[in-house]
């Protein structure tokens, strides 16, 4: 069997991607209302915080469940994946009743712990339709995640004047519509891996594999710096001497350009990855970001166009890596394992975002926020080195066909 991808392999593409777009429509719809959401009940600090970081919370105890039970491994990836979405929207859609922000913070965990049952299966499953080109299969995917998560700015950037549950109701709806594409449209490839049977010990074998582990490492530098850059852009970009005279609603556009620049990114990331291969190109994207997070500050007083620079390439580049420490984890896991190692990958990245999502804010709150994501540099710096180490093991050679 040919492993060049085929015209089936480009049209499960575009239904898996246009289906995690829908459904992660979820992930950051009350990030994008926060303003709203702070006035209805009256948020503290933290409170806001946790708005965000439940999500994230959620996704991390969903991520780690589904890895320990091997369940991607085992269960129909379609099934999964449908169930899961509908519950995320059903969680989100329970905002709208939500009678105090305990509650609320609540439903915004459910809502992450559905969606780990989304993001895992579905790198999984498009890797079944393709072997050659795999990178940018991916990297198609994290940029559907990334136009999802940005859409909710776009909402409240287009609708401004409209009550905040509307951008619930609407990021609810989507990720319905992406539930009944998994159950309807999505099916597995050509080029299945094995299938695992139910062993919690199994675990211990993704954590053993240190070309997995390396892999691992880099993908945890490149969450530290991600959603915390994803989630607080929209504060920081607030408090900027160079968007005073900007409206709430221009705000929210820029901060939507920013992470839906990622789109884009990734999707060069994948082509790159694809010829001069997945380390070196990660390497690449990690020095950028990393710049990026140290130099957003510097143009925090102006000029606009250097603002706005730096967020679109920074948008642009943070999540351009994404998709290949997933394509990596693919090529050189055990092939019986690989959505358990997904999962754990997931899990433990996502982990992480709860750190860095709450020290940023804590940061600016002691400093400003101009300087304050420079605590992120040491994320980019931290899996380029586990890069440069994974590409000295015999394993890597394994990593996109040679192109290591």
């Amino acid at each position: 069997m040919s492993d060049r991808p085929t015209p089936a392999a480009w049209r499960m593409l575009v239904l898996l991607t246009g289906a995690v777009i829908l459904s992660m429509t979820t992930w950051f719809s009350a990030t994008a209302i926060l303003p709203q959401l702070t006035a209805q009940w009256q948020l503290s600090g933290l409170a806001q915080t946790w708005m965000t970081n439940g999500v994230q919370l959620g996704f991390v105890a969903g991520a780690l469940t589904l890895s320990l039970f091997n369940l991607p491994d085992i269960a129909p990836l379609r099934l999964l994946m449908g169930i899961a979405a509908g519950l995320a929207a059903a969680f989100n859609l329970l905002l709208l009743l939500a009678p105090s922000a305990e509650v609320a913070i609540v439903l915004r965990l459910l809502t992450g712990v559905a969606l780990a049952g989304v993001y895992p299966p579905a790198l999984k499953l498009v890797a079944t339709w393709f072997i050659r080109g795999r990178g940018l299969a991916m990297g198609a995917m994290i940029g559907g995640l990334t136009l999802g998560s940005a859409f909710p700015h776009l909402l409240r950037a287009l609708f401004a004047g409209l009550d905040w549950r509307f951008v619930v109701a609407t990021a609810s709806g989507l990720t319905l519509c992406g539930a009944g594409v998994f159950l309807a449209l999505v099916r597995e490839g050509p080029h299945p891996f094995s299938r695992a049977v139910f062993d919690p010990r199994q675990i211990g074998r993704v954590v053993r594999n240190r070309a997995v582990a390396l892999a691992n490492l880099g993908y945890f530098g490149h969450m530290w710096e991600l959603y915390a850059a994803w989630g607080w852009f929209l504060a920081f970009a607030g408090a900027a001497s160079v968007t005073a005279g900007m409206s709430p609603a221009e705000i929210s556009l820029l901060v939507f350009a920013m992470v839906a620049s990622g789109f884009v990114g990734c999707l060069v990331g994948g082509l790159i990855a694809d010829r001069i291969g997945r380390t070196l190109t990660t390497i690449i994207m990690m020095a950028l970001s990393g710049t990026c997070a140290l130099l957003i500050g510097v143009s925090f007083a102006g000029p606009l166009w250097l603002f706005v620079s730096i967020a679109l390439l920074w948008g642009a580049t943070i999540v351009a890596d994404s998709a290949q420490f997933s394509a990596m984890t693919t090529e050189v896991g055990d092939p019986d394992l690989i959505g358990t190692a997904l999962a754990f990958q997931l899990g433990i990245g996502f982990a992480l975002t709860i750190v860095s999502l709450t020290v940023v804010p804590m940061l600016a709150a002691a400093i400003g926020w101009q300087w304050a994501f420079a605590i992120l540099a040491p994320g980019p710096l931290l899996g380029i080195i586990a890069m440069l180490l994974l590409r000295r093991l015999p394993e890597a050679e394994r990593i996109a066909q040679g192109r290591k």
